[in-house]
């Protein structure tokens, strides 16, 4: 065949094509998504160990229950693009800002008490999440900040932290959990007071219920999902037309050398 030489082009680029694996992304995928980006901020020290915090399930521990009620949290949280940040005696992000909140359940699962060590490091976990937000395009940054201790660890200064965050307009609601002297309720609400958040008590687990619905409430700001959803592969197309010409070509060559 004269026409050989493009013929194998062809049937070469088509087989390309399909091996790139083009998709298509319905175009409702990028919509436009009004929450925030929020991080939880959660105390890991060992104090989050003891137990009588939820007065049904005296002997479940203070963390477990925080982190069900986070997760509870995170379930009416449709729109919005959510991290995680541990701190003890030191803190790091355990999940980037995510819009994938089941993904980020499995990361909590796999959290537990002193995963960061015994102590209270308060201005790292802030300093932490701050950096979390560093790549934030979204209006409205918000931190939650839940602990039950003082600040006794730590490189990173309290009020360095907060300092921080009130030139970057974060906004940070902080929740003191347990008995009123075991946290600095003081030192809560003036992190809260200049960042322009609130400062909230929870001296169980149904006080803390109460202060997640509140926080259920927030103001919401437009931000752009760039997560592509609904993807429709193509490289079948090109696949099944280089597999026609493919037949065409071999079943043109017999007749031709039939025809001899």
């Amino acid at each position: 065949m004269a026409k050989d030489p493009l013929f194998h082009a062809a049937v070469f680029v088509l087989a390309v094509t399909a091996l790139a694996s083009p998709v298509v992304y319905d175009r409702l995928a990028a919509s436009e998504r009004h929450g925030r980006d929020l991080v939880l901020t959660i105390d890991t020290s060992g104090s989050m160990a003891e137990s009588g915090f939820d007065k049904d399930r005296p002997k479940k521990r203070k963390y477990d229950v925080v982190v069900g009620i986070v997760k509870k949290f995170l379930k009416t949280r449709y729109d919005d693009n959510i991290g995680l940040v541990l701190f003890g005696s030191f803190a790091f992000a355990a999940s980037a800002v995510t819009y994938d909140l089941p993904a980020l359940e499995k990361v909590i699962d796999t959290t537990d008490v002193s995963i960061a060590g015994q102590n209270t490091a308060i201005g790292e976990g802030i300093d932490q999440a701050l950096r979390a937000l560093s790549f934030s395009h979204a209006k409205r940054k918000v931190i939650v900040l839940i602990t039950d201790g003082y600040q006794n660890a730590g490189s990173v200064s309290i009020r360095d932290a907060v300092e921080k965050a009130k030139k970057r307009g974060v906004k940070i609601y902080t929740i003191g959990t347990g008995k009123r002297g075991d946290y600095d309720a003081g030192l809560l609400k003036k992190i809260a007071s200049e960042t322009g958040g609130k400062s909230f008590s929870a001296s169980s687990a149904q006080d803390l219920g109460v202060v997640f619905k509140e926080l259920d409430r927030l103001e919401p700001s437009p931000i752009r999902s760039h997560t592509m959803i609904n993807r429709k592969p193509l490289y079948q197309w090109p696949l099944v037309i280089a597999i026609m010409l493919l037949v065409f070509y071999m079943a043109s060559r017999r007749k031709q050398e039939a025809a001899k």
